[in-house]
């Protein structure tokens, strides 16, 4: 599995690239889905971020994330 580091993460914005997201150290490949339309999601989060602390805020469970490829794991100490 792929490490990614935060930086490297940033990139996935889906501003001209994917969308991907982390959550709780595993990243995500969030580009299928209309709610991630050019890397934003609600107008309140944006892609190429750890979600981890803003999860608890959504509607949703994060079971929602089992739909998406996981692309890597988040480098703990950040990058």
């Amino acid at each position: 599995m792929e490490i990614i580091t935060k930086e490297e993460l940033s990139k996935y914005n889906g501003q001209g690239a994917p969308s991907y997201v982390a959550y709780k150290d595993t990243v995500y490949d969030v580009s299928s889905s209309f709610l991630w339309k050019a890397g934003r999601h609600q107008v309140l989060h944006n892609a190429g971020e750890d979600m981890t602390e803003n999860m608890h805020d959504a509607p949703h469970g994060d079971n929602m994330l089992e739909r998406f490829p996981v692309v890597g794991i988040l480098a703990s100490d950040g990058g």
